[in-house]
């Protein structure tokens, strides 16, 4: 059986013990989804001048995909395809593996975060990007196609789901956010281990007044920068 079959497989036969309140955002309540797809439209329409500038400028110093195209895992275990405007070298791979390869300091880091606070890989343009959270405004369109929520878990690889043991079912109760706990609370600064936390938390007592509030959190934290790197 693959990782993936066992990864629906515990999100279906395993849900968290909290499916007992119809305004949980584990329920999938229809009013936030309207603010998803309401929000997330409003946005994109005010927004897609500034993603044909980013567009353009990551074409100007780094030629290759204006997007970053990745599997994530997302409500129920099912993976869809995330997008984020691209920030790093097209060998990033590459030198990703030769870094890690050679450097125990950089190696620990990964295995820690499956973060790298001087990453060589991020171009210039794309640093600012990461820093100003610009690099994640593609996901509107994941918002749009009810792959993700405004508010929610940050998405997650498939090799990350063994970091959250146990409680990969609750971050497969709900949808992936733009934004989150995670995110006004510290982001990279923040250990692993405090981020499965944190999404654990929004599993079991979310709920849209709670979205609301995230948020309106969402944009002093964006605008200090606070972990974003």
């Amino acid at each position: 059986m693959s990782s993936q079959t066992a990864l629906k497989q515990r999100a279906k036969y395993e849900r968290p013990m909290i499916m007992d309140r119809r305004d949980l955002i584990a329920n999938d309540p229809l009013v936030a989804r309207i603010i998803d797809r309401a929000g997330a439209l409003l946005l994109l329409i005010l927004v897609l001048p500034l993603m044909a500038f980013i567009a353009l400028g990551i074409m100007i110093v780094s030629p290759g995909p204006v997007l970053f195209k990745q599997k994530r895992i997302g409500r129920a275990g099912r993976m869809f395809r995330c997008y984020k405007f691209r920030t790093m070298n097209v060998d990033a791979d590459a030198q990703l593996n030769e870094l890690l390869g050679r450097c125990a300091e950089s190696r620990a880091q990964w295995d820690a975060d499956r973060k790298l606070r001087h990453d060589p890989r991020v171009f210039a343009f794309g640093r600012f990007l990461r820093r100003s959270s610009l690099d994640e405004l593609p996901q509107l369109f994941n918002i749009l196609r009810g792959e993700m929520s405004l508010v929610g878990p940050r998405p997650i690889v498939e090799s990350e789901a063994p970091m959250y043991g146990r409680y990969i079912v609750h971050y497969c109760s709900v949808r992936p956010g733009l934004t989150g706990l995670w995110q006004i609370n510290g982001r990279n600064d923040v250990s692993y281990r405090r981020r499965v936390a944190f999404d654990v938390v929004y599993a079991r007592k979310g709920r849209v007044g709670d979205n609301i509030r995230i948020i309106l959190q969402t944009v002093p934290a964006v605008l200090v920068a606070k972990g974003s790197y």
